[in-house]
């Protein structure tokens, strides 16, 4: 398999899957801004749309999204638990929680990466942020992980999202319930060996 990525964009939040399922993976890396992969390839030829991440799998097929890949991944690898079985209500609670961390947190801090964004614009977006984030924190109670006593893809990419608040002038200790959980997820061996691998470590 081929994992098409950018440092730092959301494609981490699949990188972390693959090495927590222990599955082996080639890293192509994605230059945005001209679309291009490391070795000069045209990467819209990969993904039309142009962002990552992107899947490859051995066939030669490509799966686009980062809730699918990381559903797809983690289904690849049953036995990694990171991802309850298809068809039952914890996986819908997974699915849920995969959809709230990408409409809800990812899209709103995303937008703030945004080039040419006046500062009131820029204010205004935070202001939004903050308020799903109070209210996310308000209801996470005493559970360890998103889903409750145990690691699944939706704290690999949660860990990913909110790893990006002090780059939009956002503190973390705001919300630290929120906070504790992503220094959880950045103590385990898989994730630093993910964020090493694409030149976060």
């Amino acid at each position: 398999m081929k994992l098409f990525h950018s440092p730092a964009s959301c494609s981490l939040s699949p990188a972390i899957a693959l090495f927590e399922a222990g599955l082996p993976v080639e890293l192509v890396k994605v230059e945005l801004r001209s679309k291009t992969t490391e070795r000069g390839e045209d990467y819209r030829t990969i993904n039309p749309l142009g962002y990552v991440p992107a899947l490859q799998f051995d066939d030669g097929e490509v799966l686009c999204e980062g809730p699918a890949i990381v559903q797809a991944i983690a289904d690849l690898a049953p036995a990694s638990g990171l991802a309850p079985a298809n068809g039952t209500r914890e996986r819908y609670r997974l699915q849920a929680a995969l959809a709230f961390i990408n409409s809800e947190l990812h899209k709103a801090l995303g937008v703030m990466f945004a080039p040419g964004l006046s500062p009131e614009e820029k204010a205004g977006m935070a202001r939004r942020a903050r308020f799903r984030l109070d209210q996310y924190e308000a209801q996470w109670g005493e559970r360890q992980w998103v889903l409750g006593d145990r690691f699944t893809v939706a704290d690999g990419y949660q860990f990913v999202v909110l790893n990006w608040l002090p780059m939009v002038g956002m503190d973390p200790a705001d919300w630290p319930k929120l906070a504790a959980h992503g220094e959880r997820v950045r103590a385990r061996p898989a994730v630093q060996a993910a964020m090493k691998a694409v030149g976060l470590g």
